[in-house]
Formats: structure tokens, sequence, C-alpha cells
């Protein structure tokens, strides 16, 4: 049995492997992606511009400018002198948020009295300028924390902050673990699903209908070329990530390597579930994107979860991607176990159980 399963490996794995365009489809994805998203897929803001009309002659609101020029979001102040002005650097798209200093901020300040500031977002840059308005409320709350503290005997209580598992809040430490998860989904769905509408397409299908081969034997031979590939490819990126970005692995790479083994058979079932329907290839591509893209949006890496309804939430249990994100981050950067990660492993069990068993069923079903 076991040498009829490992000749339709070999030949799954030929058939990938077969020329240099296959091979360069294989690695060329991987390398883009730990080169780009990285720097592109990030919601960090940086490099935008901040406008401000100040009506405030005071040295105060002139300090307070200079400290947000320093701010790494913003490469650009944009000075403005009227209201109308104002009006069209936030219409055209000139800046992304507006500052405006009343009259007597200045005088405000030195007197000890609450001095207003009104802040000014492009909603059509929602999320970006949300977070730009937190920088500039930091910005804000230490300069007026300074003042307070200059003029008392005694500084004030301060808010002290650490961040765990990331200090720095680097972006880039959630994007990669992330990506891991991401990489191996397509790579999964995309070899499991196209595998069996290649065969159907290239008229091989029958042949191995008419071999020593069981249904259950094939769905093995077509699981585990995906598998390999698919954990190559993670251990690229997972390499990348320590040795090129510097990201501090933390946890066991034994528990990392176990829970993919068992995210990619959840995934695997998936994958054959869309190939059973399928008659060609470009069928199955589509199906594959109809899973992919919704996986993602709804597995965390975009947006929290806890951000969706509640029924949304209830449903998201039987997406693979979302336990999977979960698990290679608290591996990577806070060392989590087996008894920690088990709420998330037990799904993908769950899930690999019951697609590969309705795969396998609609496998049998589609011979008879």
């Amino acid at each position: 049995m076991f040498s009829r399963i490992l000749t339709l490996v070999i030949k799954e794995l030929q058939a990938l492997l077969r020329d240099r365009q296959s091979r360069a489809l294989l690695i060329m994805p991987v390398v883009l992606q730990l080169a780009l998203f990285p720097f592109a897929a990030t919601l960090e803001v940086k490099n935008n511009t901040l406008a401000v009309f100040n009506e405030d002659s005071g040295r105060e609101s002139t300090e307070l400018m200079q400290r947000l020029a320093r701010a790494k979001a913003f490469t650009e102040l944009l000075t403005l002198h009227s209201e109308a002005e104002l009006r069209h650097a936030i219409d055209n798209q000139q800046a992304l948020i507006a500052l405006r200093f009343p009259p007597g901020f200045s005088r405000d300040i030195v007197a000890g009295r609450p001095a207003k500031l009104q802040a000014i977002l492009d909603g059509r840059r929602s999320n970006s300028g949300q977070i730009a308005l937190g920088y500039i409320q930091q910005i804000i709350n230490t300069y007026t924390g300074e003042r307070l503290a200059a003029g008392q005997k005694k500084a004030p209580s301060q808010l002290v902050v650490r961040t765990w598992f990331n200090p720095n809040l680097d972006y880039v430490w959630h994007i990669l673990p992330s990506l891991v998860a991401i990489i191996t989904t397509l790579t999964t769905l995309i070899v499991t699903s196209l595998s069996v509408a290649r065969e159907r397409e290239q008229g091989t299908f029958d042949q191995l209908l008419v071999s020593p081969l069981t249904p259950g034997m094939i769905m093995v031979g077509k699981t585990i070329p995906a598998m390999l590939v698919a954990m190559t490819q993670g251990t690229v990126i997972l390499m990348g990530a320590v040795f090129l970005y510097r990201i501090p692995f933390q946890g066991s790479l034994l528990l990392l390597y176990g829970s993919m083994i068992l995210y990619i058979l959840a995934l695997a079932g998936f994958g054959l579930l869309i190939s059973s329907v399928c008659a060609t290839q470009q069928q199955a591509f589509l199906g594959v994107f109809s899973f992919v893209m919704p996986a993602i949006l709804l597995s965390g890496y975009t947006s929290p979860m806890d951000n969706m309804p509640l029924w949304l939430q209830y449903l998201d249990w039987i997406n693979p991607l979302s336990h999977f994100i979960i698990i290679v981050k608290g591996i990577f950067l806070k060392d989590a176990g087996f008894v920690t990660l088990l709420p998330n492993l037990f799904p993908l069990l769950v899930i690999a159980v019951a697609t590969l068993g309705v795969a396998d069923w609609m496998f049998r079903r589609r011979l008879g």
C-alpha cells in the first residue's frame, strides 16, 4: 500500500517540478511576499502631510507644531493661512489631517486653562486618519504633561506603558508570522484542488480509477505533495523572519510544525472538496479564490475578530486560517504551549476530520 501511495506522491511532485517555469511559480511568490509584505501590508501611518492653520501667535503653539513636524507619521508640514485653504487641503487630499490652533491657544496654556485644538480628518481615509490622530494625541498629551510637571513641585502621576511580546510595536512582527499561515493556505489549496482537475483535463483520471489505488489512497497521494510544498514554503518564510528581519522565535519548532501539519490536513479537505465538484482547473482556481478571500478577511489578519458581529464570530469557528494565525503568532512571539493552544488546535482537528471525510464521500460518489 505504501509503495503505491509513494508512487503517486512522486508522480505529483514531478508534475509540480517538471520544468523551470513550474519551479519558479512555487518559489517566486514566496520570495516576493517575503520582500514586499513587511513594507507594503502595514497599518502604520508614515510619510503623510499634516496641515496646520495657526491663528495663534504664541510660543506654545509654535513649539507644539515643531514637535508634530518631527513625528514619523508626518514628513511634511503644510502651513495654511485661511479657512478656505484648510478646506481646499482636505478636499483635494493634500493632507491627511488638518489642525487648527484657535486665537488664545498659547494664552490658555500659560494660564493653566484647558486649551482647545481642532483636528479635521479626511473621512475617505478614515483608518489612517484615526491612527494618525492617535499619534497626534500622544504628542499633545506628552507636551501638556511636561508643562504640568514644570509648573508643580511634584510631577503628576504618569501612565507607564509596557508592550509584551512586541516591545517596539513593530508591525513586521505581526505580518511575517501571519504570512506563514497565508502562504501555507494558498499553496495547499491550489495544489490539492488543481491536481484532480488537472487529471480530468489531461485524461489521466480514468487511469487512476483502474489502477490498484483506492479512493483513500488517491486522496493521501494528493495531500502529501501539497503538505511537502507548503511546509517548505512556510520554512522559507520562517527563516526569513528570523534571520533576515531579526524577529525572535520564542516557541517550539516541534509544536509549530505539528500544528502546521494539522492545519494543512484541514486545508487539504477543503481543497479536495473543491476539486470534487470542479471539472476543470479554471473552475478549481475560481473555487480556491472564492474560499481564500473570505478566509483571510475573517481570520483576524487585517482587522480584529472582536470587531465582527457575534454571529459571524461563531461562523468563523469553521475557518481554519483564523485558528492557525493565533497558533503561529502564539508560538512565534510568546512561546505558547500545547495546553494554551489547545482551544485552537481542537477546531483544526475537527475541521480536518469533517472536510476529509466529506471529500472522501464525495470522491467515492463521483467514482460510483
